[in-house]
């Protein structure tokens, strides 16, 4: 018998395999007594920059890897950039988190290399099975980040509702996937496609059936009306900087791979999910703008706000067409850059202002803390949509492939939910430049107390978490707004490279992935 070597593709495989290799220098790094958190964070942010630089190397390619179960590719590559980003800036942001304290900023470190992994497989999955276990492998440590501050109650349940509602979500994709398996008798894109075509299964019930699961699976996931329950509540409960982290890159990966599953492997029933996808994304356009309005807490609002903008990234993936997936990667990169220059602000607020994430941990910021006022403003201004953002420019890149794609109805809903929006980003404006400083409330009011940790520690806190010194006046957690609000407004003005990468990227989900 002959032995067949499989042929590897080292040059293609090296962006994950740089992840792994930081995951083990951080661990190991991580046990060594010498070696301080600032150290770990800084050894992260260096893998997640060799990562990067090795994602742009690639820029270009077009191939499939490991038996046909991931592919490079140019909208891929996007999606793992910008999950990056959001990653880079995670890490600046828990620099002094309590909860990474508490957890270990090894273990902290960790978990988000292991999430960022499997948001490269995902990114790069053109396989039903490599598509599970990229997501999986995303979830899991986010599971366990999302309760990482032990001693706070509302992120222990944020954590177990994450579970709960994650593995009812990842429970029915997993059956809609067994479902087409079943009907086409194969786990690779290309193949289903083709499938699809030659078998004439557009019409099968066992195929239409595992579609809609599969649908309602990864909606879960994006928190897509109406299956968003869980967000706000895991948002408000997560570590601030983890919530940025959610809302930023697993929207940014889970679209990118639902956009290769959807147009790459079941393009032959375009005609039936194009439509649910467009019933979806007027769904959840007008539940995220009108949960939105009456919340006092920043991070549940901006949970509703992060339902709205699912919908109207959706729109690109309704239009079949290369514009309307350059449209969809053109503004998840903006809402990434916005949605950092805004929780920025929000998480030095946190550790100083004694009210947590409420409103009023922000009123008055405009003249006492201008560099925080400033980045917030610009991503909130960005959110809206307002001309001279790059959030302009991407809603505006929606509209057009919306109305090109003969979905004109749609376009005018996204208008819509931008007028409706302005009733609560207006308030997070008017707290920032027009309301009062309020006192700082009485932070030693006794607060539950969680089973298990430890009591010296809750006493001397005084049921809260202990923030470290110094942490309010950190300096890279306002250089990461002040740079992303920068990015923002500088992409408002001279959007032409990132429309080409954008559109270049969309070119790429629309070509066939190969057998």
């Amino acid at each position: 018998m002959t032995f067949n070597q499989p042929t590897i593709d080292y040059a293609g495989l090296s962006p994950l395999i740089a992840l792994v290799a930081t995951l083990c220098v951080v661990i190991i790094a991580s046990i060594i007594p010498r070696v301080g958190r600032f150290s770990v964070a800084l050894l992260t942010l260096i893998g997640f920059a060799t990562t990067a630089g090795l994602t742009i190397w690639q820029w270009g390619a077009s191939e499939n890897l490991v038996s046909n179960a991931l592919r490079i590719d140019d909208i891929g590559s996007m999606a793992i950039l910008i999950a990056l980003l959001a990653a880079a800036g995670t890490v600046l942001l828990s620099l002094r988190e309590p909860a990474a304290y508490t957890a270990g900023h090894g273990a902290y470190y960790a978990l988000l290399i292991g999430s960022v992994m499997g948001m490269v497989v995902l990114a790069q999955s053109i396989n039903l099975i490599s598509f599970f276990v990229g997501l999986e492998l995303l979830s899991i440590p986010l599971y366990v980040l999302c309760g990482a501050a032990v001693r706070r109650k509302e992120s222990l349940e944020s954590g177990l509702k994450y579970l709960i509602v994650g593995s009812l979500g990842s429970a029915t994709l997993l059956y809609g996937f067994a479902l087409i398996y079943g009907a086409t008798g194969s786990t690779n894109f290309g193949v289903i496609a083709e499938e699809l075509t030659s078998a004439q299964l557009a019409s099968d019930t066992l195929v239409l059936a595992g579609v809609a699961m599969a649908v309602v699976g990864i909606a879960f996931k994006l928190s897509l009306a109406p299956f968003h329950q869980w967000a706000p509540d895991v948002y408000e409960g997560a570590p601030t900087p983890i919530t940025a982290f959610m809302a930023v890159a697993t929207k940014a990966v889970v679209f990118v791979a639902f956009a290769r599953l959807l147009e790459q492997g079941l393009g032959e029933l375009s005609g039936i999910w194009s439509d649910a996808l467009a019933v979806l994304a007027v769904i959840s356009i007008v539940i995220g703008n009108v949960g939105a309005i009456g919340q006092r807490s920043i991070k549940r609002l901006l949970g509703y706000s992060g339902i709205a903008q699912g919908g109207y990234i959706l729109v690109g993936l309704v239009v079949v067409s290369t514009e309307g997936a350059g449209a969809m990667i053109f503004y998840l990169a903006v809402y990434a850059l916005a949605n950092l220059a805004v929780f920025a602000p929000l998480v030095a607020r946190e550790r100083e202002s004694g009210f947590g994430d409420d409103v009023n941990g922000i009123a008055g910021i405009g003249r006492t803390r201008p560099w925080l006022a400033w980045p917030m403003t610009i991503g909130v201004l960005s959110m809206i949509g307002l001309p001279g953002t790059a959030g302009f420019i991407g809603k505006l890149f929606l509209i057009q492939a919306a109305v090109d794609g003969d979905y004109t109805w749609l376009a005018v809903v996204v208008v819509i939910g931008t007028v409706v929006s302005l009733g609560y980003y207006l308030r997070l404006l008017s707290a920032i430049w027009m309301e009062p400083q309020p006192d700082a409330p009485n932070t030693q009011s006794p607060m539950p107390v969680i089973a298990g940790g430890a009591p010296e520690a809750d006493a001397s806190a005084g049921g809260r978490e202990e923030v470290p010194p110094g942490s309010s006046r950190c300096v890279l957690v306002v250089g990461t707004g002040v740079i992303c609000a920068a990015a923002t407004v500088l992409l408002g003005i001279y959007p032409e490279q990132l429309i080409q990468w954008a559109t270049e990227a969309g070119e790429a989900i629309t070509r066939a992935v190969g057998l």
